[in-house]
């Protein structure tokens, strides 16, 4: 009897070594998204390139198994971003932390990635200093400056001298509007008149009229998405300005793919930036496109790209670890990393943990019986130039 207790107690002890070995060989990941509320369809977009990026890579890395735990944020709010943060950590014990979608719940989340010494990588949240809150983290997705400053160079090298600019009144629109301008006058253009609008504005004929009687050569605009780019054309339109003849310049979404749905014809002409299209003409992309539109049946967006060049990140710094955790080893794998993309080559600035990439000029055209945003210019190998100003001073 006492031999079969012992035996019994040496089997339970080896069995519990091989179920704590067993939990060691599996790398948990937390993916924090906004599931419910105005930005569920983002998340939605994101956490689908996720799920096809594990079903064409596999769900195993450096022979260990990824298991994906997803929390729901429900819009803006950094202090629930921060508690899921702290729970994935602490309760659910993620080796990663990842998402992001919003600025606050990036900034929120960054300082627990410091605290807790985790690697976190940033998706979608694109306010510049985002990637200073933790040393842990980088950021695959872009920043608002990154795009815009770069595209208010272009547009007055372009030959336009004297431009508008309206934005929404909140953090983002004030990066774009600044980063625009910065651009736009350091290459010679003058900046004749601003607004900053509600951000739920629903009506926009006001400030249009404002912006039409300075009768400037372009209008740049940065607004959300939504209902709001249908409501701002329908504001040219009435107004009787002609983005093929008054040049509308913005941000890429105001002319993603339900953008230019609610607009129609109306957004012919429209001249934007931005680092993503599904329409870039790529081998890549276009097989990207294609396993997107099989699995989901509808185009992927910058949303998505952010979430399959995050779990690239993800594996391939897992990979150069073998497999370990630790921030320290993940962060160092991640700097200077270089890859191609959907959208073409980018690389983590080891400097700045933030993505180096190519910055495209599209403009809205009419390809067949649809609307397309038609590349007609690239800047390459972009970094974010906000950083690189607090480097030099």
């Amino acid at each position: 009897m006492k031999r079969t207790l012992i035996g019994l107690c040496g089997l339970a002890a080896a069995l519990i070594g091989a179920s704590a070995a067993g939990a060691q060989e599996t790398i948990k990941i937390g993916l924090i998204l906004p599931y419910s509320g105005q930005f569920a369809d983002g998340a939605t977009q994101m956490d689908n390139a996720v799920k096809l990026y594990m079903k064409q890579k596999g769900d195993t890395v450096a022979g260990k198994k990824i298991e994906i735990i997803r929390k729901d944020v429900g819009g803006i709010a950094p202090d629930v971003a921060k508690r899921l943060a702290q729970e994935l950590i602490v309760r659910d014990k993620v080796d990663i932390i990842t998402g992001f979608l919003l600025t606050p719940n990036a900034l929120a989340a960054g300082d627990v990635s410091k605290d807790a010494k985790k690697f976190m990588v940033v998706m979608n949240a694109a306010t510049a200093i985002i990637t200073t809150k933790s040393p842990y983290m980088a950021r695959v997705s872009l920043t608002i400056p990154q795009v815009n400053e770069p595209f208010g160079g272009w547009a007055a090298k372009s030959g336009v001298k004297k431009a508008y600019t309206m934005v929404s009144d909140y953090g983002p629109g004030h990066d774009a509007e600044q980063s625009f301008q910065r651009g736009f006058k350091e290459a010679g253009g003058e900046i004749i008149g601003s607004v900053r609008m509600p951000v739920a504005n629903p009506d926009f004929s006001a400030f249009v009229q404002r912006a039409k009687d300075l009768n400037p050569e372009a209008i740049y605009v940065f607004i959300p998405g939504g209902a709001q780019p249908a409501a701002i054309a329908k504001a040219f339109a009435d107004r009787g300005i002609d983005p093929k003849k008054t040049k509308v310049f913005a941000q890429g979404e105001l002319t993603e793919d339900e953008a230019r749905a609610s607009m129609g014809d109306a957004a012919v002409g429209i001249i934007t930036t931005f680092h993503y299209d599904h329409n870039h003409q790529s081998a890549m992309n276009r097989e990207f496109v294609k396993a997107f539109n099989a699995d989901y049946k509808r185009n992927p967006n910058l949303f998505s790209i952010g979430g399959w060049d995050g779990m690239h990140l993800i594996y391939e710094t897992l990979k150069k670890t073998g497999g370990k955790t630790d921030a320290e080893a993940l962060i160092a794998a991640a700097k200077g990393m270089a890859w191609e993309s959907p959208r073409g080559p980018i690389s983590i600035d080891p400097e700045t943990r933030d993505v180096i990439q190519t910055v495209y000029i599209r403009r809205v055209e009419k390809v067949g019986d649809k609307t397309l945003n038609v590349e007609i210019d690239k800047i390459e190998k972009v970094k974010d130039p906000v950083k690189a100003r607090m480097k030099t001073n």
